[in-house]
């Protein structure tokens, strides 16, 4: 009975979902988000580091002083106290409390899903994996909006002051004023998109009861599969490349020279006679 139960928990549609679950809670310890800035009056890059709970790291408050000369302030999580003193003007952000609660809840749903009997699994794995696409999805959503926020609600007394709205990106590169900076996963970002990525693998074997030893078998097969279709795709790119006839010079294609038909047998015209005497 330990031996059935050990195999089955050792299914790669179960242990999946469990290293996920790791994965989830692990990146609450570390930064999920991470801006670097260049500005000219700083010799090093900067660097602020968010956490899914209301927590700043690295240099954010260099990066407070660098910002308040646009009028641009930490968000305000509302309801508890964060490591910094919000601006009075700083926009409310009382959601970002509930960050703990998305991916420990979507950790347990990853728990609960991989100790679910077979004949429930697959229904599931398909739940939690679209449960936390939606989950995660909106997150990135809402925060987009509020970095939109943020950037078109700039305090009017700041130094800066008249300088037009901007929207930071979740993830790439953007500039205010003389201040370059680029938004990015932090360690608990990756490691919250790795985990993203196990659960759409286990959703992907839901109904296959392989185990960790058969991953290489699985690795096999999958390169085969898809060396045959890249095999089917590249003939016909090929065909549809391939030049047609060449057009014969001084004509149109298929057609014949003087005095030949279409099938290369001579014409039946009559010979042409010269007419006796001079010509007219």
């Amino acid at each position: 009975m330990a031996s059935s139960r050990l195999t089955r928990l050792l299914e790669l549609r179960r242990l999946l979902p469990l290293v996920a679950a790791v994965l989830f809670v692990l990146a609450l310890r570390v930064p999920v988000w991470r801006i670097t800035l260049t500005a000219p009056q700083y010799v090093d890059t900067l660097v602020v580091d968010l956490y899914a709970h209301p927590k700043i790291g690295g240099d954010w408050e260099e990066v407070r002083r660098l910002n308040k000369y646009v009028g641009f302030y930490y968000p305000d999580p509302v309801y508890v106290d964060p490591n910094y003193e919000p601006h009075e003007k700083a926009i409310d952000v009382p959601e970002w409390i509930l960050g703990p609660v998305v991916f420990i809840g979507i950790a347990a749903a990853s728990a609960i899903v991989a100790a679910l009997p077979t004949d429930k699994i697959s229904r599931g794995l398909t739940a939690l994996f679209a449960g936390s696409i939606a989950i995660f999805g909106t997150m990135g959503a809402l925060i987009q909006y509020r970095l939109y926020q943020s950037g078109h609600t700039l305090d009017p007394d700041a130094p800066l002051n008249g300088l037009e709205g901007f929207t930071p990106p979740l993830a790439g590169s953007y500039e205010v004023a003389n201040i370059s900076g680029t938004a990015w996963f932090g360690p608990g970002g990756y490691m919250m998109a790795v985990g993203v990525a196990l659960l759409a693998v286990a959703f992907g074997l839901r109904h296959s009861p392989a185990t960790i030893t058969d991953v290489p078998g699985l690795v096999r097969t999958g390169c085969g599969r898809l060396r045959d279709r890249v095999a089917r795709v590249l003939p016909r790119a090929s065909s549809r490349g391939t030049a047609t006839d060449p057009v014969p010079e001084g004509g149109n294609r298929g057609s014949s020279p003087p005095g030949e038909s279409g099938d290369g047998s001579a014409t039946n015209d009559p010979p042409r006679t010269i007419p006796d005497g001079d010509p007219p």
